[in-house]
């Protein structure tokens, strides 16, 4: 027994959010998982997660929807206007939510719970990744385990570069989250307001009294909590009634980017493959459909194919790069205020408003029920 070697078909590292529900999935499919931190805790994020709808059936799928505490919030209606467009475009699906407001905090704690529960979460170890990648074999308490491929789910700030090649599209960017009641309720409406300085998100927030939201504005200036509330007021004042902010807000470095390895040996999924800017609402939801591509690929291919990689990198790099090149050149059309710019703003809001088709696409892809590729 000293010298045994346990076998597992994956090795997660990294035991995050996205990290956790891919050891999940695996695991219910049979496949034997480890999944390794070097922290003993997760980090405290008191951020809210907008699911869209296909993220949403994934949660079920995996047992993990219903047992939310806080009721999640759903999203039955997105407003989207900027100063130019005074009237707003409007998006209503009648069959279901598009999507669906919960804390990021209360999932993660759900989901590690589930690991633990199956024995498969080693916390506390902090291997070089080196070793990780290149042995195909750890040793956590004096036991070695073998594993046939490895997951990256280490975030949008990883970059070594002796493993992967990382492109970065901006790097000035912040974006500002913080929470606010209001004397009106939210009516489950999602608002997105384009400013020249960068977006501002309302979403309702998980709370009985349909009378909390939380908001994430972005912009490539500094600004200060005050200055965002101000501009709070004056969008949202008239939907919201009265408001009442938070003492604090939270910021955090917007790093938009695409990673690939440098040698397709290993799987990255979620932010340590591609990060977006938060002004599509997709980016943790891109996190959910790299599982979900990879568990598909898993029907078609068996462990040992060498194409098994290289089929999942062609897949997600292709729609990966589709929301970076779109969000990116989003984000510019409101930073450069230029006859051209104004000119496809308003294009784009006429086209939309007009066109129900046009819609039902935008709709379809908020709630990630639109496959391009």
């Amino acid at each position: 027994m000293k010298n045994k070697i346990f076998n597992y078909d994956f090795l997660v590292v990294g035991a995050g959010l996205i990290g956790a529900l891919t050891a999940l999935r695996l695991s219910q499919s049979k496949y034997k998982v480890l999944i390794i931190d070097k922290k003993s805790e997760p980090i405290k994020d008191n951020r809210t997660l907008a699911v869209n709808a296909n993220s949403k059936d994934f949660l079920d799928q995996l047992g993990l929807w219903k047992k939310l505490k806080s009721r999640p919030e759903p999203i039955n209606k997105i407003e989207i206007s900027d100063s130019k467009n005074t009237t707003p475009l409007v998006f209503e699906n009648d069959d279901e939510p598009m999507g669906n407001v919960i804390l990021n905090h209360e999932l993660l704690s759900i989901a590690r719970d589930a690991l633990t529960r199956k024995k498969i979460l080693f916390c506390n170890i902090d291997l070089p990744l080196s070793n990780i990648l290149n042995s195909k074999f750890i040793k956590i308490k004096n036991k070695k385990y073998s594993f046939k491929h490895s997951i990256l789910c280490l975030g949008k700030k990883f970059n070594d570069k002796k493993f992967i090649n990382k492109h970065i599209f901006i790097n000035d960017h912040k974006s500002y989250v913080g929470f606010f009641k209001h004397s009106k309720q939210h009516y489950q409406t999602a608002y997105e307001f384009f400013t020249t300085n960068g977006p501002l998100a309302i979403l309702p927030a998980p709370h009985k009294s349909k009378k909390i939201s939380t908001f994430i504005y972005s912009s490539n200036k500094k600004t200060s909590y005050k200055n965002i509330k101000v501009l709070i007021k004056k969008c949202f004042q008239s939907s919201h009634g009265k408001l009442f902010f938070d003492k604090e807000s939270y910021q955090f470095e917007i790093l938009p980017h695409l990673s690939r390895p440098k040698s397709q040996e290993f799987f990255l999924i979620g932010d340590a493959l591609r990060s977006i800017h938060p002004v599509a609402g997709q980016g943790w939801n891109l996190g959910i459909k790299d599982i979900q591509e990879l568990m598909s690929l898993l029907e078609s291919y068996d462990l040992e194919n060498t194409s098994l990689l290289k089929k999942y990198y062609d897949k997600r790099l292709i729609e990966s790069f589709g929301y970076l090149s779109f969000t990116n050149f989003l984000n510019s059309l409101y930073e450069n205020q230029n006859s051209l710019t104004n000119f496809l703003k308003h294009f784009g809001f006429k086209s939309l408003k007009s066109s129900k088709y046009l819609r039902s696409i935008f709709i379809k892809q908020a709630m990630g029920r639109l496959n391009l590729i």
